[in-house]
């Protein structure tokens, strides 16, 4: 039998930043923090009405991130479904507990080759704006597989290293890992806490935090949400698994 595609998206409805709350300025564009699980359903639509012959598994991670008497607080320690514990040091670092949970349930459902898709890090607007999206992954055959797929879809990707190195920036002093290490490399750290999720297999990131959302109209596109890799997703299932 041909191996699992699993699709996992971020689906934060609304994301305030919780007790460590954002600035109110632009707080009202946080309700595209679902954008990545948006693409992973969308996607899957069209997968199905394409009739591709791939076995397909999607996780999607819907909740919102409120202030709240009952909300998560930084100092907590949770511990994830595959037994890690994580010590939340900003509680706006949601989106990677929300993905730690649906990566490990997606490997646990059966997936074998994993692509994520989240608005995940303001890191990755500084660093690549909002033209191109994130791609971080492992092993490099996937990530030249999910390249391929992008660049046939008209959709723009970088890849970024995950080198051992960094995830020296995630270690906690009261559990196996922090959830938010700081601003250095902070897209590549939070790429290096995903992989602890994935399991052993083929898995990317794409991080559409710049991409998922236009400030302004274009030719090809209305201001607003921009349906960021739906397409390259499309084509990823289209192209078959290596």
């Amino acid at each position: 039998m041909a191996p699992a595609l699993g699709l996992v998206g971020k689906a934060v409805t609304f994301d305030t930043g919780g007790i460590s709350i954002k600035p109110a300025a632009k707080m009202h564009e946080m309700k595209f923090d679902m954008s990545g699980g948006a693409a992973v359903l969308e996607a899957m639509g069209a997968i199905a009405a394409l009739e591709l012959p791939i076995h397909v598994v999607a996780v999607v991670g819907a909740t919102e991130n409120m202030p709240s008497g009952h909300a998560m607080k930084p100092g907590d320690v949770f511990t994830a479904m595959n037994g890690t514990t994580i010590e939340v040091n900003n509680t706006d670092a949601e989106g990677r507990l929300v993905l730690a949970d649906c990566l490990a349930h997606a490997v646990e459902l059966g997936a074998e080759r994993l692509v994520d898709v989240a608005t995940l890090t303001g890191a990755i607007v500084v660093g690549l704006g909002k033209i191109t999206t994130g791609l971080f992954g492992t092993p490099q055959p996937w990530i030249d597989h999910i390249r391929s797929a992008a660049d046939r879809a008209g959709e723009k990707v970088w890849q970024l290293p995950l080198y051992d190195d960094y995830k020296d920036q995630l270690k906690s002093e009261i559990a196996d890992m922090l959830n938010s290490p700081g601003r250095p490399a902070g897209s590549i750290t939070a790429a290096m806490f995903l992989k602890e999720f994935a399991g052993s297999g083929p898995w990317a990131h794409l991080d559409i935090a710049g991409t998922a959302w236009a400030e302004e109209s274009k030719p090809w596109q209305p201001k607003g949400a921009t349906g960021a890799m739906i397409r390259t997703l499309i084509e990823v299932a289209r192209a078959g698994l290596p």
